[in-house]
């Protein structure tokens, strides 16, 4: 079970950016497989603009492993209300990017948790193949912005969403 301290100043309810009336999203790219990682944003811009959100910055990183500190110090900012994480871990000989994989997707949820902001998974793996990456990567990209659109969304309608700080 994830223990993770409440933080008091982030339990105001979320505010939406008046101008746009959709969440600030910032994205965190893991560039390894850099074909893939290209796609993804592609992807993700696609849904953003589709679901109306803005992307304030992408951040893009050696791999996903980097991933969880730049997301905390993101979702520290005021106009970040969520981030979306994209990626590949693909599967190797030996069980480091299974180990790796988890220890990231728990950092990324605790992140979340601590700032009260949503976090849009969109890392595919631990252990796909290069071949099931090809595949995914379109649907996972877009399916991390509307978690993190949808999440942000319903924070903000239930009164316990992120404050823009």
């Amino acid at each position: 079970m994830l223990a993770v301290p409440k933080n008091p100043k982030s339990q105001a309810p979320a505010e939406k950016d008046p101008k746009r009336g959709k969440p600030r999203l910032a994205f965190v790219v893991a560039e390894f497989h850099r074909e893939i990682a290209d796609a993804m944003i592609a992807a993700a811009r696609a849904e953003a603009a589709t679901l109306g959100a803005s992307v304030s910055e992408t951040v893009e990183l050696p791999g996903c492993y980097e991933t969880p500190l730049v997301v905390e110090a993101l979702l520290k900012k005021r106009k970040v209300d969520a981030v979306v994480v994209l990626g590949f871990i693909e599967r190797g000989e030996t069980l480091h990017g299974e180990v790796m994989g988890h220890v990231v997707h728990r950092a990324l949820v605790e992140a979340s948790l601590r700032a009260n902001k949503p976090v849009g998974l969109g890392i595919i793996g631990p252990g796909a193949t290069p071949a099931q990456a090809e595949v995914r990567k379109v649907p996972s990209a877009r399916a991390a912005v509307r978690a993190a659109v949808r999440s942000f969304e319903a924070l903000a309608r239930i009164g316990n969403g992120s404050k823009r700080r």
